[in-house]
């Protein structure tokens, strides 16, 4: 039992959990480039709320955000905050800078759970993603 409280142990652990942060880190830089790359701006809904939102989300924007909010604990808000406004998602700000601040909370997974479960049951009735956006009317020439 005392081995639990020795500082062999808890040194120990703590080069576990930086380890695990600093790959986890290292994965959203990674996730972070792919998805600029591969998206830019999406085109999101202005008044869409947050189950709209995450439904027109790809899912590795919500993976990118979750291993960001584990790598870097609550430094993660203000950075996924300015992220997520760039990218037109500004219904996932908020609940992403709250779950980023919670203590605890960094080892779960939150938005990719939220983003399975709107996947898998809701939000009904929403139109199909858009596959480009379209394309402006073509101006009539007036003589």
């Amino acid at each position: 039992m005392s081995d639990l409280f020795s500082p062999e142990t808890w040194r120990t652990l703590g080069i576990i959990l930086l380890v695990w942060m600093g790959v986890s880190l290292t994965l959203a830089l990674l996730l972070f480039v792919l998805v600029i790359r591969k998206l830019g701006r999406l085109n999101i809904p202005p008044d869409a709320g947050f189950g709209e939102t995450l439904h027109y989300t790809p899912f590795l924007v919500v993976v990118f955000i979750d291993l960001l909010d584990w790598g870097l604990d609550f430094f993660a808000a203000p950075i996924s905050w300015v992220i997520l406004d760039r990218l037109g998602l500004r219904a996932l700000r908020n609940v992403s800078a709250l779950e980023a601040l919670i203590p605890f909370t960094q080892p779960i997974p939150t938005l990719t759970a939220a983003w399975l479960w709107v996947r898998f049951f809701g939000p009904q009735g929403l139109p199909p993603l858009p596959q480009e956006p379209p394309s402006p009317p073509a101006k009539s020439r007036r003589r």
